[in-house]
């Protein structure tokens, strides 16, 4: 039985990963792909729309299918503004899962990062936490969590900091083992393959995944 997903921040790196997988796939026979710029890819299962998230009556309609997979996220170089990084990582995936819900999706795959902790003195994890306890508050017939670490992979655009980043991970990341293994770095394309294969499943419930975890179900 072939399946429709739809697929939020598709012009980032999980997300096109994710796209390039679901197009590939017998199962799925139509993808949406949801963002704020086109993507320069053409197949014939992809149905691009640009929308501004704020306008949730214009792509209300669009959240319906077998599977919504938010990739939604920003950095902190590339909206330095508190307020409005917020608002995309918090408020634009929670607003995506309300509508899943209301519109009867099956599964709603939330990319979000290791060491999300509502609790927690850091920002950016404060606001990963809040938004995952948020959504899992919702009452949605499946939810998955991925809590990829530092994520490897072609961008478009150059971020000096996680480059670096990556190449200490890549050097200490041998040196990681039992529960320091989930702080490794991850391919993109292995959160994403993940991502396919948990969407095959029949599943009920919450699930979260760390980024060592994230390897093995992929």
């Amino acid at each position: 039985m072939a399946h429709k997903a739809v697929i939020v921040g598709g012009s980032g790196l999980i997300g096109r990963k994710l796209i390039d997988i679901l197009s590939s796939k017998l199962e799925y026979d139509e993808i949406i792909s949801l963002g704020r710029r086109k993507i320069k890819l053409k197949n014939n299962k992809l149905k691009q729309f640009i929308v501004d998230f704020d306008m949730e009556d214009v792509y209300a309609e669009h959240i319906q299918g077998n599977a919504v997979f938010c990739c939604l996220g920003s950095t902190r170089k590339k909206t330095p503004d508190l307020d409005e990084y917020r608002i995309i990582d918090h408020d634009y995936p929670i607003k995506l899962a309300e509508l899943a819900y209301k519109n009867g999706v099956k599964q709603f795959h939330l990319v979000s990062s290791l060491g999300a902790n509502k609790d927690s003195s850091n920002f950016y994890l404060k606001t990963k936490g809040e938004t995952e306890e948020e959504i899992k508050n919702i009452g949605l017939n499946c939810l998955y969590i991925y809590q990829p670490s530092v994520l490897t992979g072609e961008r478009e655009e150059r971020r000096w900091t996680e480059r670096t980043a990556i190449w200490i991970m890549k050097k200490i990341g041998p040196l990681l083992f039992g529960r320091l293994k989930k702080y490794r770095s991850i391919p993109a394309f292995t959160v994403a393959m993940a991502m396919y294969k948990q969407s095959l499943k029949n599943k009920k419930g919450v699930f979260t995944y760390t980024s060592d975890q994230i390897k093995q179900l992929a």
